[in-house]
């Protein structure tokens, strides 16, 4: 009953993002730029306020424990940020027509972006995993990506609008990377509040997620950036999501069986490994692609991968539990 519900929980999520997407294309005018309602500069600081509280929940105590085991770390920060780029670079001559090299420029987006933390910690819960090494993977790999997705997207950014790497580097810093040092510093402080504040912040987070993507498809669509994809090109995006899964999920399996990792640490490097973070893609990208229009664009490819990993993820999960309970009662 409780995996139901968690999947459920998780698919409301995914059906409000698809109803933010088309609330955008039944009613564009208040998601853009000329706007009275100024809701990009609301997502704005909704940014900074997401990444303060990320900063308040992380604990000193368990980022020191965690460094213990960096095999693990090893192979999880591996997979996110180099493993990931790469397959998608060997995808670039799929997407050669102007139209889908965006499409490409999400997924290569999606594929810079670190590891999620919520997702990943529960569904390493559920399935028996190491949840200290996944609170500590998780973590260092949004600090790490504020830095690494920047570098790894620079190249590309150039050809799509006006890109500078230390300009760039210094509003993440401003916008992500200082709020996160506020907030862990005040960690003795305010830490016990902020996790009686945890429902209430991930209902925050959520929000501003599913704002930034309204925002930046009513300028999509206000332009008419959609025009030239047809049926084939989401379907095919779809797919490629679905195999960029799959064999990410398949290979992690493969080298921690072969580093001999415990069933418990081969949980944790399947699931923070395979994983990429909705929450830092959104409001990165508001700072990558300062072109609205472009990013919800590029945006599409991330949506479709997070729907994909919450689904196929649970249930993963929970079919792991299954069988490890099964495992235990016939002991």
């Amino acid at each position: 009953m409780n995996g139901i519900f968690s999947r459920l929980k998780a698919n409301v999520f995914i059906l409000c993002l698809v109803g933010a997407i088309f609330l955008a294309w039944l009613y564009p005018a208040p998601g853009t730029t000329d706007s009275p309602l100024h809701l990009s500069t609301f997502c704005t600081y909704g940014v900074s306020i997401i990444f303060f509280f990320y900063g308040l929940r992380l604990s000193p105590k368990q980022m020191a424990e965690g460094l213990v085991n960096w095999k693990l770390h090893v192979l999880i920060q591996t997979t996110t940020f180099i493993v990931f780029p790469f397959l998608l670079l060997t995808l670039n001559h799929f997407f050669n027509t102007n139209t889908s090299s965006l499409l490409w420029l999400g997924a290569l987006y999606l594929a810079s972006l670190p590891s999620t933390v919520s997702s990943s910690v529960v569904m390493v819960s559920i399935a028996g995993g190491n949840i200290p090494a996944a609170i500590f993977n998780a973590s260092i790999s949004s600090i790490i990506g504020i830095f690494i997705t920047p570098l790894w997207m620079s190249p590309w950014l150039d050809q799509h609008g006006d890109f500078e790497m230390s300009n760039t580097i210094l509003k993440l810093c401003l916008q992500v990377l200082l709020p996160v040092t506020v907030g862990f510093l005040l960690h003795s402080r305010l830490g016990h509040w902020s996790e009686k504040m945890k429902k209430t912040t991930k209902n925050f987070d959520q929000f501003i997620i599913l704002l930034i993507v309204y925002t930046s498809f009513c300028v999509s669509f206000d332009q008419q950036m959609f025009s030239g994809f047809s049926f084939f090109h989401i379907l095919f995006l779809g797919i490629l999501m679905l195999v960029l899964f799959a064999v990410v999920f398949l290979l992690i399996g493969f080298l921690s069986t072969s580093l001999g990792f415990s069933r418990e640490n081969r949980i944790t490097a399947l699931f923070c490994g395979s994983k990429k973070s909705l929450v830092q893609g959104a409001v990165m990208g508001k700072v990558l692609f300062p072109n609205q229009a472009i990013l919800g664009i590029v945006l599409l490819p991330l949506m479709m991968y997070h729907a994909l990993q919450l689904l196929a993820g649970s249930t993963i999960a929970h079919q792991m539990a299954q069988k490890q309970t099964v495992s235990k009662s016939s002991d």
